[in-house]
């Protein structure tokens, strides 16, 4: 088994374990057909671990805080839209959202987990809007979506209440893509 076998596993038997706020059960994982849907919808590929995450684990309803958010169709606990609905919507608003990045969760307050689809390696940013300037909202949460799940599982990302002094580095790429 290689390392991303090992790590979907553990993600998988986290998911099934524990519910985030507001979700009573796992969903069911989309099939090929709504994945292929969702990126000719979005004009691009997600990156494999993210795509095996949708396809094999479950449509959102898992993960830190809030849970993922459904990827096409539906509504995540918190009412929050489906990724795509919900990345046409930030692309569409005054942030200057960048193309390819895709919110994959929500921490409440306006703030997103999202992953830059540029890579298959999918680094994992923070959009945290709450103070105001387009300029200064976006931060590299983990280099790469496989660390950023590790740091979920482990209990060591930066919403842990442990963690809660951790500063997370600006995004300087946020310009460059939009």
């Amino acid at each position: 088994m290689n390392n991303s076998e090992q790590l979907l596993a553990r993600v998988a038997t986290e998911a099934r374990a524990t519910r985030p706020w507001g979700w009573d059960s796992l969903p069911t994982p989309v099939d090929a057909a709504t994945l292929a849907r969702a990126e000719a919808s979005l004009g691009f590929t997600l990156p494999p671990l993210l795509a095996a995450l949708y396809t094999r684990i479950g449509d959102g309803g898992w993960g830190p805080e809030y849970g993922l958010l459904p990827l096409l169709e539906g509504k995540s606990s918190g009412g929050e839209p489906a990724v795509v609905e919900e990345y046409f919507t930030m692309r569409d608003s005054e942030w200057g959202w960048p193309e390819g990045v895709l919110p994959i969760s929500h921490w409440g307050c306006a703030m997103y987990a999202c992953v830059d689809c540029h890579t298959d390696d999918a680094q994992v940013l923070l959009f945290e809007p709450n103070g105001g300037d387009p300029r200064h909202a976006w931060f590299v949460d983990s280099p790469d979506l496989a660390t950023w799940l590790t740091a979920w599982l482990d209990g060591t990302g930066w919403y842990e209440e442990d963690n809660d002094d951790l500063d997370l580095p600006a995004w300087q790429d946020a310009r460059t893509h939009a």
